[in-house]
């Protein structure tokens, strides 16, 4: 099983790191530059380099004149890495996740508790944020019933 398996499926409605809808080219004829990969994905030509460098993303094909080439899983898996980055999982488990992608099917429960133990900290801060947005929500309304009354005690 290959990196991009592993992201087929989920990445079929998420248009996270692909071309918009309409602009993606059909597997076979899918050969987007670096420049194109950059413009989708708002990550920099840089960033594609290190991630290829650090063992994120898989081998990227090149032209004949040395340029890489992306494909669409290419991108599927661009997508589930910004995916992984949002949910603030360090580099390093995620190069391990790929790396664990490419070792083949008997890595699927190490996979499965990495997704686990990341999915366990995305509700701990979701339930943070939730209570951060109760705090919010109580000063904003203090503000705004104290500013009606000195309004109206004005007036």
């Amino acid at each position: 099983m290959t990196v991009m398996e592993t992201t087929a499926e989920a990445t079929a409605t998420d248009a996270c790191a692909g071309p918009p809808e309409g602009v993606r080219r059909p597997d076979g004829r899918d050969n987007y530059t670096i420049s194109e990969v950059v413009a989708f994905t708002g990550l920099s030509a840089h960033t594609l380099r290190w991630y290829e460098r650090i063992g994120l993303m898989p081998h990227i094909d090149r032209s004949h004149t040395g340029q890489r080439r992306y494909n669409n899983r290419d991108l599927d898996w661009l997508g589930l890495v910004g995916k992984l980055r949002l949910t603030g999982m360090p580099v390093a488990d995620m190069v391990r996740y790929a790396e664990m992608v490419r070792a083949g099917d008997h890595t699927y429960m190490d996979r499965y508790e990495l997704l686990e133990a990341t999915r366990r900290d995305v509700k701990a801060r979701i339930a943070e944020l939730q209570d951060t947005l109760a705090v919010l929500d109580r000063k904003i309304g203090f503000y705004g019933d104290a500013g009606r009354a000195l309004a109206s005690e004005r007036s």
